[in-house]
C-alpha cells in the first residue's frame, strides 16, 4: 500500500490550522497562537494520526477491491526506502477460508437417543432433594446424618496448642470430614431437656467440645411439589 506524501502534508496542515483556532497556550489569547508554534507542539502527534487514518483508509479500499474477508486485525508495518513522494506500507493478516459444501443429499445423519427409565428419574429426584435440603431441630439424640455445630478446644499435656481451636464449625455426622474419634463423640448427644441451655459440654480430656442443638435433614417432597394443583412443595423428613 502507498499513500502520497503530499496528501499527508496537506492533511496535517489543515488539521493544525483547525487546532490553532481553539488551542490554549500561555502568553497567547485563545485562537491567536501562531501556526508555527502550534506545529512545534502538536505536529508529530497530528502527523501520526493523519498517517494512521490514511493507511487504514487505503487498507480498507484494497480489502474491498479484492473482496477479502479479513479475520482479526492486520499487522501494518512501514517499508523504508522509496523516492520520498509516497509512504509505503505492508499489511499482514489472515483471511477466512473459502468453504465449499459438497453434495449432502446422500448423507445419513443418525440422531443420538437415550431412553430414560424410572431409575434415572429416581436418581435425579434424589439429587434435587439433596440440593434443596434444609435443617431443623432433631428433638432427639444426634445420629448419623444429623448436623451439629460445635466449638472445640484441643489440648496437649493440659495446654492449648496453635490451630487446635475452632468455633461455629458445622459437622454432618457420618460424612467423615473430621477425625473418626472426634466424630464418634458427637453421636448420641442430646441437648433437649437441658434447662436454659441449647448446648452440651463434652470434656474428653484432650479436647473440650461444646455441641449445640443437633439438626436433622428436611427434604422437599418434589413429587408433591410437581403434582397437579400443587404449585408449592411440602417438606418431608
Amino acid at each position: 500500500m502507498a499513500v502520497p506524501a503530499e496528501q499527508i502534508d496537506r492533511e496535517v496542515e489543515q488539521r493544525l490550522r483547525k487546532l490553532s483556532r481553539t488551542v490554549r497556550m500561555d502568553g497567547f489569547r485563545p485562537g491567536k497562537v501562531p501556526l508555527k508554534i502550534v506545529a512545534q507542539h502538536y505536529g508529530p502527534q497530528v502527523r501520526s494520526e493523519v498517517i494512521g487514518d490514511a493507511v487504514q483508509k487505503a487498507f480498507s479500499a484494497v480489502v474491498q477491491e479484492q473482496k477479502l474477508k479479513v479475520a482479526g486485525y492486520p499487522r501494518i508495518e512501514r517499508k523504508e526506502g522509496g523516492d520520498g513522494k509516497q509512504l509505503t506500507f505492508s499489511a499482514t493478516f489472515e483471511i477466512y477460508p473459502e468453504v465449499k459444501l459438497g453434495d449432502l443429499s446422500a448423507v445419513k445423519i443418525q440422531r443420538p437417543s437415550h431412553a430414560v427409565d424410572d431409575a434415572d428419574v429416581d436418581r435425579t429426584i434424589e439429587i434435587l432433594r439433596k440440593q434443596r435440603v434444609s435443617w431443623e431441630a432433631a428433638g432427639r439424640p444426634s445420629q448419623p446424618g444429623d448436623r451439629v455445630t460445635v466449638d472445640f478446644t484441643g489440648r496437649m499435656d493440659g495446654n492449648e496448642f496453635p490451630g487446635g481451636k475452632g468455633s461455629a464449625m458445622a459437622v454432618v455426622i457420618g460424612e467423615g470430614r473430621v477425625l473418626p474419634d472426634f466424630e464418634a463423640g458427637l453421636t448420641g448427644v442430646r441437648v433437649e431437656g437441658m434447662p436454659h441451655c441449647d448446648w452440651v459440654l463434652i470434656d474428653a480430656g484432650d479436647v473440650i467440645v461444646h455441641v449445640f442443638r443437633p439438626e436433622a435433614r428436611a427434604f422437599y417432597n418434589l413429587e408433591k411439589m410437581w403434582a397437579p394443583g400443587r404449585p408449592n412443595g411440602r417438606r418431608a423428613s
